[in-house]
């Protein structure tokens, strides 16, 4: 019997924020309960922020290298292949609870079709169970069908203080929206099903109602990854200073007013302490949709997979949100559990992985082939609790600062747009991060694993900073698109060799 596959994303979930894995504060039992039956990745990453460039890696399995979704509101490439688009052609209607943050191809729409105002399009492919916009307005309306008059607009996240909860319960959140919303659905299909939940949380605005937003105190959990103050931090390269002194508060907590500087440590214990209750509100949602699973006999016929599109700051390196190279903004979870390889249930798998890895994953799973090439390979032989030969040594990411509507950043730094970019390789040893136009940075991860120490005009690490810089080029060259290389054109006709 074909699988139902149900892919799950948090938004902007750190990967350490796992018990699983021995986070000291955040307990997750639902989601380690799925690591217990499934495969849990401890080194995921992002392929790139923010929501959009992330997500459209995750669903394409092309790097931003590939893919040229630069920023929110850059347009994905109308011609590439997508999980959604594949899960059609496996047999299924992929049905979407939540967003997809895609830019549509304009060329390929009405110059007048309002489509073409907002970032927040649907992945082709996808048909909508339940939207969830970033205006919220269908949440909003649901909290007003609840009672919650007051509900008009998002104001109703404001809260009293810093950690204070808002007026909406723990049943009203958008979180309970979106699983509500998929149950309601899951009970009228009568065949194998495709759904992508996408939830909103742990993505700001940073609050939560109880009993989360008391779940964890103030100053619990590991120490942040920083500096001792702002100034060393921000003294470490000029795309730091630049990116620490635009935060405004007003991007993390609803109606505050004032740049993020502005918040002090015991502050940003506070807000962190919160962003915790959020991933545990997350965690019980999602053991709802597990229980239903148990409930109607489904469970051991569907995939899951839990993974995030990229991470949270959360005050290491003075910071919050995402972008820029700290391991605070893409590393993610991923849990695969599938019912046909319970011989590696509960294994943790230490090999660096990639969301781009999701797509050819999904496809080999139903038996398709992408129908462009693929910067990812498929995880299933993790799964079924074995390491692909020739598996990659490090992760690779990247950010995109360019500013094309208003060229803010352009001027701040003398680049030109395509110079507003940074890519990073990290492995075992070592970090480096290369700025088309700015200086590199290197980082010693065994000898500074919070990145604090930028050796790149080290004398005595010049070697490996240009080691590094020739493995950075050999990727970007072997992930050049192949969906023609490998093909061609003899007197019997098309030749083509598998691209892996």
């Amino acid at each position: 019997m074909k699988p139902n596959i149900l892919l799950v994303t948090a938004d902007q979930w750190r990967g350490d924020c796992l018990s699983a894995i021995g986070h000291p504060t955040v307990r997750t039992p639902n989601v380690d309960a799925l690591a217990r039956e499934g495969v849990l990745f401890r080194r995921h990453y992002a392929g790139a922020a923010p929501c959009s460039p992330a997500r459209a890696t995750l669903y394409t399995g092309l790097y931003q290298a590939n893919h040229r979704v630069c920023q929110n509101g850059s347009p994905l490439d109308a011609r590439f292949d997508n999980v959604a688009l594949a899960a059609r052609r496996a047999g299924y209607e992929p049905t979407l609870f939540g967003y997809t943050d895609v830019s549509p191809d304009p060329r390929a729409v009405d110059p007048q079709d309002p489509v073409l105002t907002s970032y927040e399009g649907v992945l082709p492919g996808f048909t909508v169970g339940q939207i969830l916009l970033e205006h919220e307005k269908q949440w909003l309306s649901w909290l007003r069908s609840k009672g919650r008059t007051e509900a008009l607009t998002r104001d109703v996240h404001r809260t009293e203080h810093l950690g204070a909860p808002p007026a909406y319960s723990s049943d009203e959140t958008q979180t309970a929206f979106l699983t509500d919303a998929f149950l309601n659905w899951r009970e009228i299909q009568d065949r194998p099903w495709f759904a992508h939940i996408s939830f909103l949380r742990p993505h700001p605005p940073f609050c939560v109602p109880e009993p989360y937003a008391s779940m964890f105190m103030p100053g619990d959990g590991p120490a942040y990854a920083r500096a001792a103050d702002r100034q060393d931090e921000a003294d470490l390269h000029p795309f730091l200073r630049f990116a620490m002194a635009t935060q405004q508060k007003s991007s993390f907590v609803q109606g505050a007013e004032g740049p993020v500087s502005d918040w002090d440590a015991a502050d940003l214990d506070r807000i962190r302490a919160t962003y915790f209750g959020m991933i545990a509100e997350v965690d019980a949602q999602f053991g709802r949709i597990v229980a239903a699973l148990h409930d109607s006999g489904q469970w051991d016929n569907t995939i899951i997979v839990f993974t995030s599109d990229h991470a949270e700051m959360m005050g290491d390196h003075w910071s919050l949100g995402k972008g820029g190279y700290h391991e605070g903004s893409y590393h993610i979870p991923l849990v695969i559990r599938d019912p046909a390889a319970i011989a590696a249930a509960g294994r943790q798998v230490d090999a660096f992985t990639s969301a781009a890895d999701i797509m050819p994953t999904l496809c080999e799973r139903l038996g398709l082939v992408p129908r462009n090439h693929q910067d990812g390979h498929s995880l299933l032989p993790f799964v079924a609790g074995r390491k692909p030969e020739h598996w990659r040594d490090a992760a690779f990411f990247e950010f995109d600062f360019r500013d094309v509507v208003n060229g803010a950043r352009e001027a701040q730094f003398g680049l030109r747009s395509d110079q507003c970019n940074l890519s990073v390789l990290r492995d075992e040893a070592f970090k480096y991060v290369n700025f088309s136009g700015m200086p590199p940075l290197l980082f010693d991860l065994k000898a500074d694993p919070m990145e604090l120490r930028n050796v790149a005009e080290d004398p005595a690490f010049l070697a490996i900073r240009l080691r590094y810089a020739e493995k950075l080029l050999a990727l970007r060259a072997t992930h050049l698109d192949q969906t023609l290389a490998f093909t061609e054109l003899t007197g019997e006709g098309p030749v083509s060799r598998p691209t892996r």
